[in-house]
């Protein structure tokens, strides 16, 4: 499958469980559950995305400012997720925040599968597409196995010039 078709099924899960979110009575425990389940598909498609997508189009020199886009909506979705879960276990008024979240979330699907896929269309063939779809769904799978701090830490890696990418990345592997 390709990237597109990949990164599509994943914000269709997206929509639909930000959407029971924002719907569910501000009492409704089965929120603690959804929370869960959008933090455990969000972030792990936001890493190996940016990893394999983002940082591919920044690499065939792709409209910079479209990419980079695409990473400050990542960490501003990210960033009310986290205040999500905070206000969530506080008791505070989650529901305001949950609606913030669907809406960031949204706007960011909509220019990402606008935008920023109309420049990687012109950008890659289709071959490359299937392959980072591929990819894609390998990284991911990899990422929900780690935890926050290595997410965090990838984040920050996959927003640095591509050149230096690699470097950080095997800071800590053995030489051979």
């Amino acid at each position: 499958m390709d990237i597109y078709q990949v990164l599509k099924n994943d914000h269709d899960e997206l929509k639909v469980l930000v959407d029971e979110l924002v719907n569910l009575n501000e009492d409704d425990d089965f929120r603690f559950i959804l929370i869960d389940q959008i933090s455990d598909l969000l972030v792990p498609h936001s890493r190996a995305e940016e990893s394999i997508f983002y940082n591919s189009l920044r690499v065939v020199n792709a409209d910079k400012k479209i990419t980079f886009l695409g990473f400050q909506e990542h960490l501003e979705v990210e960033g009310q997720l986290r205040q999500l879960q905070i206000k969530d276990k506080l008791s505070l008024d989650w529901k305001a925040t949950a609606e913030k979240l669907r809406n960031s979330l949204l706007h960011h699907i909509e220019d990402e599968e606008t935008e920023i896929f109309a420049e990687a269309r012109t950008a890659f063939t289709k071959q490359e597409s299937e392959s980072m779809g591929d990819a894609f769904v390998q990284l991911k799978a990899k990422v929900q196995k780690e935890g926050f701090i290595k997410h965090t830490a990838d984040m920050i890696i996959n927003m640095m010039p591509p050149r230096l990418i690699d470097k950080l990345k095997n800071l800590g592997e053995p030489r051979t």
